[in-house]
């Protein structure tokens, strides 16, 4: 019952912080069959029944081959539940491992998202639901700072390109050792998939640096979300926030530390 307490809190701060869900909205959740979008499901279908606003959730999942044991002990589990599930399978992904098996990440995820899309429209729904967790989260925000010179993370919400769609991700306060916890609580199968394990050496790296830091600092992927709301644009390189006329002084005068580096 506390997992479940904890659990609902953080995916409630992140709903109402970043406005995810609305009154009407129809949320589809985007099933994988991991923890953590099973997760997602149920929390959201938790929330469903407390929040002040009225809104629905379904669930699909995109069969693309990569899956690594029978969906249907999921599926089962989500007649028992009486969710509203879609289950497709995506032929022009099959055929894609067929005639392609060593495609890359991006032509899957392409794939991928053509299907999404296609699914949710007839499912009537105008909100989609992620998985990402916390972890996620910290690890796109130093993989992007480290290797590819951005200061970026996934983001809490976006919109599909013609606005089509609300995208969201209600776990992003939400860490994955409350995930695997409540996925066992609630007696859910896991169905593993082929991507997963096969996380590239940047994310092992990344997930093992984490880890070992975790030990003497068991509070740091919450330090690094609240990196990622509290950025002070003006001591950083961009140039596009930087004070090079000095009409603002006032902005290092408040900081001693921002004059070290010229002592």
């Amino acid at each position: 019952m506390e997992l479940e307490k904890t659990l609902l809190r953080k995916v409630g701060e992140a709903v109402s912080r970043f406005k995810m869900i609305r009154e009407g909205d129809r949320v589809a959740v985007a099933l994988s069959g991991g923890k953590d979008s099973l997760t997602l499901l149920e929390a959201l279908l938790l929330l469903q029944k407390r929040a002040p606003i009225d809104f629905t959730v379904c669930a699909f999942t995109v069969e693309q081959g990569k899956f690594l044991a029978p969906f249907e002990p999921m599926a089962e589990y989500l007649k028992s539940r009486g969710v509203d599930w879609t289950y497709h399978r995506d032929n022009p992904s099959l055929r894609l491992l067929d005639e392609q098996p060593d495609h890359g990440c991006d032509m899957c995820s392409r794939f991928r998202r053509r299907a999404v899309y296609e699914i949710v429209r007839g499912l009537g729904a105008n909100v989609i639901a992620f998985g990402h967790t916390a972890d996620d989260f910290c690890e796109s925000f130093l993989r992007n700072a480290l290797f590819t010179g951005r200061i970026s993370a996934l983001p809490a919400v976006t919109w599909s390109g013609k606005k089509e769609f609300r995208l969201i991700r209600p776990l992003v306060f939400v860490t994955e050792d409350v995930t695997a916890r409540f996925a066992e609580s609630m007696g859910a199968p896991v169905i593993p998939c082929g991507c997963s394990q096969r996380a590239g050496e940047v994310r092992r790296t990344l997930r093992t640096v984490l880890g070992g830091l975790e030990k003497d600092h068991p509070n740091l992927k919450e330090s690094l979300l609240s990196a990622m709301g509290n950025v002070e644009t003006g001591r950083l390189l961009d140039l596009r926030y930087l004070d090079l006329e000095g009409e603002h002084p006032e902005r290092d005068e408040r900081d001693p530390q921002a004059l070290t580096v010229l002592g």
